[in-house]
């Protein structure tokens, strides 16, 4: 099926987004310390979890994560970006490929990892169900992607100066999404015993054009197509500089970091009780009185 540029669910240029992102395979290097911090929260839940996994799929990794997965001693890893220059920075096997339209067989990885990937794709939903069917069962899956609330300093900051020199607005910063519907997304995908977290990763600068500088590097720059084709004004950013938050210790750039993690489904995983199957009386467990609805503390039920 192919999309309008009118249709509702395409929110993102996905061509411009490849474009940006060959653009800063040339220096993503001088973000690494942020991806690198990224990573490492995200790999760390396979400290929870005995499985040990043989087939990994990187997706958006920027050239960090594979290294990672591959000193944890996975021997097949497999990097895969939008971008085929910045697919190739993982080393190894690398694919240049859309994460709305994986190019992998069913059941191809027992590990999926999707650091910093995911906020760009305009179906979440329909990626998350190709991911899910890439797993083997009882694969695990793990995504990192900025939540709502990430780079709210800049977005307003950016919306004052803009409405200041235009007299209106336009989408300058990426949409994010909200913790509470991941967890969903993750059940409609079809993955089992789904799981979605945050956790604020504090990020300062020295200056308001470092942080412009990185997020260029990182090839994160505005990809809305509802954006303002007009050149900006030349204004826009030291005025917007100018409206961000200053403190002793630097600039701060909020960065609010959601985690989905979700397993591909297998018999042997838990499931939850079939409702009406207890056999032991919540009462008795906890060692108190049983009591109707209504009634009062320390008085018997009625005979």
């Amino acid at each position: 099926m192919t999309l309008s540029p009118s249709d509702p669910m395409r929110v993102f240029d996905r061509r411009l987004v490849r474009l940006r992102r060959d653009r800063a395979a040339a220096t993503v290097a001088q973000v690494a310390p942020v991806l690198e911090a990224v990573a490492d929260r995200l790999l760390d839940r396979l400290d929870d979890t005995t499985r040990r996994f043989t087939r990994a799929l990187e997706i958006g990794g920027r050239g960090v994560v594979a290294p990672l997965l591959r000193a944890r001693g996975i021997p097949f890893v497999v990097s895969m970006d939008l971008s085929a220059r910045m697919a190739s920075r993982a080393g190894g096997l690398v694919v240049a490929g859309d994460e709305e339209w994986l190019p992998f067989a069913p059941e191809s990885f027992d590990l999926v990892v999707a650091s910093l990937s995911l906020h760009w794709v305009n179906d979440l939903p329909g990626a998350l169900l190709q991911i899910r069917r890439a797993l083997k069962p009882d694969g695990l899956f793990l995504a990192s992607l900025p939540g709502l609330g990430t780079l709210q300093e800049l977005r307003e900051a950016l919306a004052g100066a803009e409405s200041e020199l235009r007299g209106g607005l336009s989408p300058r910063v990426s949409p994010f999404p909200e913790l509470r519907d991941l967890a969903a997304l993750l059940q409609r995908a079809g993955f089992a015993l789904p799981v979605a977290d945050a956790e604020a990763l504090p990020v300062r600068y020295r200056s308001p054009m470092a942080l412009f500088r990185d997020l260029r590097a990182a090839g994160e720059t505005n990809a809305v197509l509802a954006r303002d084709g007009r050149t900006p004004p030349r204004a826009l950013l030291p005025l917007a500089a100018s409206r961000l938050p200053e403190a002793a210790e630097g600039i701060p750039a909020s960065f609010r970091l959601l985690v989905m993690t979700g397993w591909s489904p297998h018999e042997s995983q838990s499931k939850p009780a079939r409702p009406g199957s207890a056999t032991v009386r919540l009462a008795d467990a906890l060692g108190t009185e049983e009591r109707g609805a209504g009634e009062a503390a320390g008085r018997g039920r009625p005979h």
